[in-house]
């Protein structure tokens, strides 16, 4: 007995959201004209193929600014770097960070770094 009360009740709403666009569509129009309503979807096609170029240049841009490629003062390994970011050589794990276009190990503070040149046996007795 539920069944057939149900089935009085039930309606057929498959095309209404159709018919709701088409009055939409017709108000819009109504109110500011077909004119306004073609230009405006022009403008809204032209601005989707305008914005991810200029996106895509912005962002190459900004990759320019913000990577730096240099060599790790330890092991002289060549790699890219973000700025302002602290990250370890891929190479040798030694911790980085950029220094203008340079790396620059991280080192705890008090900790004085050196670089260490290699002197030949030789010079030194020619000295004395």
């Amino acid at each position: 007995m539920n069944e057939r009360y149900s089935k009085l009740l039930q309606y057929n709403t498959s095309g209404l959201g159709c018919w709701l666009s088409l009055i939409i569509f017709a108000l819009i129009v109504g109110k500011i004209g077909l004119g306004g309503v073609v230009s405006g979807f022009l403008i809204l096609v032209a601005l989707l193929f305008i914005v991810p170029v200029i996106g895509f240049w912005g962002f190459q841009w900004w990759l320019k600014r913000k990577l730096t490629q240099a060599e790790c003062p330890v092991c002289n390994y060549e790699f890219t770097g973000l700025k302002n970011t602290e990250f370890n050589c891929p190479n040798c794990g030694e911790s980085l960070q950029v220094e203008g276009d340079r790396f620059a190990r991280m080192t705890p503070l008090g900790t004085i770094d050196v670089d260490a040149i290699e002197v030949s046996v030789q010079s030194i007795e020619d000295v004395n």
